[in-house]
């Protein structure tokens, strides 16, 4: 039986589609997140600490995350 996967970190494409911004302010985004978040540019953003970042719900995001 398989399991369904599920992602634990976002990405800016996904960004993308949660806010309707372009790839490009996605991506500022992302790094401004990590600035705030103390992150190195190469740690990965958790779906949690976006939702925590832009105060939406996981329920709201998750089906928005394809994959």
């Amino acid at each position: 039986m398989k399991t369904a996967t599920t992602r634990l970190c976002i990405y800016p494409k996904d960004i993308q589609r949660i806010t309707g911004k372009s790839y490009g302010q996605s991506i500022i985004m992302m790094q401004n997140m990590r600035k705030e978040l103390n992150k190195l540019q190469n740690e990965l953003v958790s779906i949690e600490e976006f939702c925590q970042y832009t105060s939406l719900k996981y329920e709201q995001v998750e089906p928005l995350i394809v994959g």
